[in-house]
């Protein structure tokens, strides 16, 4: 059996929500890793790091301010994103999303805000909790490979988090197809 295969989420953690106004929220996931800030900076900013645990591709670095095209699993089309902040290894803010990372002990606390439609926001906090965890096996040096998109939404444990995300965020478990827009 691979390590793919024994992976299993663990219980929703780390995250809360921020409701800004009716239709986007603010996701904020908290996740404490072992590894320096330096090297979860690489993680985050490396197109080559990313394609192996985040929902999206980029064509250049997020380390430095600047235009870059971000394409997230599952939508072919590009966006172009404007990275507006890149402060190595603390800071790093691009389109609707700003990271921050925290030296602790000998490893990182890192900090995700993520805007996101609110009926999407405990599918969100279950994919970004599924990458987080993608993340720390592959800094560890046991890769599990990416899951993400709809593989994320068919994975062992992604409709556990999902509901127990939108339970504590106070909000029904959202289905599929999801309702049209509210009013």
């Amino acid at each position: 059996m691979t390590d793919r295969e024994q992976y299993t989420p663990g219980p929703a953690s780390g995250a809360q929500v921020r409701k800004d106004d009716a239709d986007k929220w603010t996701l904020i996931v908290v996740r404490e890793l072992r590894h320096p800030p330096e090297k979860v900076w690489r993680a985050l900013t490396d197109p080559a790091h990313l394609r192996e645990w985040a929902p999206f591709v980029v064509d250049a670095s997020l380390g430095a301010v600047g235009t870059v095209n971000l394409t997230w699993v599952g939508n072919p089309k590009p966006q172009e994103i404007t990275v507006t902040r890149a402060d190595a290894p603390k800071v790093l803010e691009y389109g609707d999303t700003r990271w921050e990372l925290e030296a602790l002990g000998g490893g990182t606390r890192l900090t995700l805000w993520h805007n996101i439609d609110r009926r999407f926001i405990s599918w969100g906090a279950a994919g970004w909790h599924i990458c987080l965890d993608v993340l720390d096996r592959l800094l560890s040096g046991t890769p599990i490979g990416r899951i993400v998109g709809a593989e994320a939404m068919k994975f062992v444990g992604w409709q556990r988090l999902n509901a127990e995300y939108a339970r504590q965020f106070g909000i029904e478990t959202p289905n599929w197809p999801p309702p049209g827009p509210s009013k």
